[in-house]
């Protein structure tokens, strides 16, 4: 839920309105729930999940609960399709999936985290816990990584703390250690997880840039770690920058020159 502070003057019954549907999305699907999660009164709550249903952003489930509505696939949809990435990128998606047999995901940053915009599923091995419109930490996630490489340090910093710092993998974690693989990632063109995130998934994704040379988006493949060495890691790095630098390409970043 968003701070009121933030709200502009005159919309704060259009604020209430977003914060009961982000509500919904996140799990409280009941009216004491979404009460609970938004700070609302019982009556506004009521009336606004009244309009939201009506209206088709919510519909009514079982037992006096609610769930996303027809009118939120319908815009997600549309959202996906005046976003020109999603677009450019499912061919390269699919070739990387028939190549390797893994899931391939591509994903941008929105706000601070990781938002997944198309994912093929592996063809082998357990599967993610990602799906489209999934969102993660940017800073446990190899993909979200990628799409932090070319911030300062600063940020870095910043992400790392918002993260929940040593939290991650099983509080082995570090900033020092943190800070040390991004610059080696930098140097790569190209970023890994090493099980951070999700126990038992590995993964590797390199940066999409588009004709300002702003990173946009990113691209990577996972897979669990009896099919993710070290090895074949460092193998797929190429793999992964030349998916990524052909998407960037088509997109209008410049082409890009021979890596040391």
């Amino acid at each position: 839920m968003h701070s009121q502070s933030t709200t502009p003057p005159g919309t704060q019954t259009l604020r209430r309105g977003l914060d009961v549907v982000a509500a919904v999305a996140r799990g409280a699907t009941g009216l004491r729930a979404v009460c609970e999660r938004t700070g609302i009164s019982r009556s506004t709550a009521h009336r606004l999940l009244q309009l939201l249903v009506q209206e088709g952003y919510l519909r009514r489930g079982p037992e006096s609960t609610y769930l996303l509505g027809p009118a939120l696939i319908e815009y997600g949809f549309l959202a996906l399709q005046q976003n020109p990435v999603p677009l450019v990128a499912r061919p390269v998606l699919e070739r990387l999936s028939g190549r390797f047999q893994d899931t391939v995901h591509l994903a941008i940053r929105d706000h601070d985290e990781v938002l997944y915009l198309d994912k093929i599923a592996s063809l082998r091995g357990a599967e993610t816990r990602s799906r489209i419109g999934y969102r993660m930490p940017l800073t446990t996630t190899g993909i979200g990584k990628s799409l932090i490489l070319d911030e300062q340090e600063d940020a870095w910093e910043r992400l790392f703390a918002a993260d929940g710092g040593d939290g991650g993998a099983g509080g082995e974690r570090s900033l020092d250690r943190f800070l040390e693989a991004m610059r080696r990632y930098r140097r790569l063109g190209a970023t890994m997880d090493l099980e951070e995130n999700e126990p038992g998934i590995r993964c590797v994704a390199a940066p999409i840039r588009d004709g300002s040379s702003s990173g946009v988006a990113a691209v990577s493949i996972s897979a669990t770690r009896p099919y993710m060495p070290m090895e074949r890691m460092r193998a797929l790095v190429p793999v992964l920058r030349e998916a990524a630098e052909e998407i960037s390409g088509l997109l209008g970043y410049p082409a890009a020159g021979p890596r040391d």
